[in-house]
């Protein structure tokens, strides 16, 4: 890290002990941030830094809630407005017993540079709460969702601040939210959720939007090596909304994902996923993956197997933060690999980054290649303001072309600060850019 960042990495430290994830997301930003600051010195002098790195509002949260039984639980909400300079906060919720405030922190953050770098009019957000939707009954999911929002309507707008899903949110808990902010304030406003379903302002294409950008970006990686998917072996952690399209978009463009993953273990299918029975285990049985191998008998499976010791040609990490560490990027290096992207937010740690970036194997960090859903998520709030609805084609080649922008801001921003084909440097790079601008034009505020 440059010497002058040092003492701004410190600060942060200090002032946010305790929260490793938000820590690790900062100091990973920070080490591509000295040659930004040598060329544009007014950015120390505003410290511009610095106000990036503080949210601009920590909102905590009670949520009390009866289940089934008549049991009375307490949960803890979270929503952290880091940035609004470029536009509405706009940032996923999260359920999952894991949340905790350095995690939305951390996510929050990160969402800062990858809105920015989509070139779309959103600012950075996360939220979410320690509930866990698993095993709860729609009854259950719908009573937590409705306490949760009586306390977050207060908060949220279309011109302040977007929610969308997350992990352990999706169509079901977005409906349920979505009719308690509208009950509560008695307006039917599309545009301060999305993720909602098609009926009522949802937009095509959102469902499979992170998976299908991640394969759009990885596409444009290999074209920019002059090579293409068709052919290639790859493996998908995760079983969840954003493996799922990506192994389904891999496919169409001619690739065959031999393996996939959830938190039991590993499967893997020579003959290549078998998307319909996945489908139906994960999104309509919600089963555990090892189900797989019962339809699809040649199939093996490995109880807390290690996806990335299995030979391949493209990896995509698509399940959580910090599942790719150092020895997996060796193994995945000497297998072979010749892209790995992430599908997930930050899914690779920090030795494993630091063997990645300094091996042949192009890696495009999460806040760049899986873009695609906060994109679509913007434009769905472009339908719902224009009460449009655009058709699944049309969409989908805005997706796209998002995508290989994204792509391609990164390769000449990496090329600009000399650091050429270094993904990761070109994404915070871009996307702190374009936040720095607008911050230092608005004054300090």
């Amino acid at each position: 890290m440059d010497e002058k960042l040092e003492s701004v990495f410190w600060n942060v430290q200090q002032r946010n002990q305790g929260e490793a994830e938000f820590i690790q997301a900062v100091k990973e930003v920070l080490s591509s941030m000295g040659p930004v600051l040598a060329k544009y010195p007014t950015f120390a002098e505003q410290k511009i830094i610095e106000r990036i790195c503080e949210p601009e509002r920590q909102i905590i949260f009670r949520v009390p809630w009866q289940d089934d039984r008549g049991e009375v639980h307490i949960n803890r909400g979270f929503r952290v407005q880091f940035n609004s300079a470029l536009g509405p906060y706009k940032g996923g919720l999260r359920f999952h017993p894991s949340v905790n405030l350095s995690i939305i922190k951390f996510l929050g953050f990160e969402q800062i540079f990858k809105n920015a770098l989509t070139g779309m009019p959103i600012g950075g957000a996360k939220g979410g709460s320690d509930f866990d939707p698993k095993g709860r009954s729609d009854s259950e999911v719908m009573r937590f969702c409705q306490s949760f929002m009586t306390e977050l309507y207060r908060h949220i707008g279309e011109y302040t601040d977007v929610p969308a899903g997350d992990i352990g949110v999706g169509k079901r808990e977005v409906g349920y939210l979505f009719g308690q902010y509208k009950r509560i304030c008695n307006r039917y406003e599309s545009g301060v959720l999305t993720g909602k379903g098609l009926h009522y302002g949802g937009a095509l294409v959102r469902t499979e939007a992170t998976g299908y950008g991640l394969v759009y970006f990885v596409q444009e990686m290999l074209a920019a090596r002059s090579d293409s998917l068709q052919g290639k072996t790859c493996v998908v952690s995760g079983a969840g909304n954003v493996a799922i399209y990506a192994i389904e978009k891999v496919t169409e463009l001619g690739g065959r994902v031999v393996a996939c993953s959830d938190s039991t273990g590993v499967i893997y299918d020579q003959e290549g996923i078998d998307l319909p029975t996945l489908k139906k285990i994960k999104e309509v049985d919600r089963l555990p993956i090892e189900k797989y191998c019962e339809t699809r008998k040649h199939a093996k499976y490995q109880r807390k197997g290690n996806i990335w010791q299995i030979e391949c040609d493209v990896a995509l990490p698509c399940a959580t933060q910090n599942e790719l560490t150092g020895k997996d990027a060796a193994s995945l290096i000497q297998n072979g690999c010749i892209v790995v992207a992430e599908g997930a937010n930050m899914p690779t740690t920090p030795q494993g980054t630091e063997l990645l970036l300094g091996s042949k194997v192009g890696y495009a960090p999460g806040k760049a290649a899986n873009a695609g859903g906060v994109a679509t998520s913007a434009l769905e709030m472009q339908q719902n303001a224009s009460r449009d609805a655009w058709s699944f084609e049309y969409t989908d080649r805005k997706l796209a072309l998002i995508m290989k922008d994204i792509h391609d801001r990164c390769l000449e921003t990496a090329d600009e600060f000399g650091a050429p084909g270094n993904y990761a440097l070109g994404a915070n790079i871009a996307g702190f850019m374009g936040v720095a601008d607008a911050i230092q034009s608005m004054g300090l505020i």
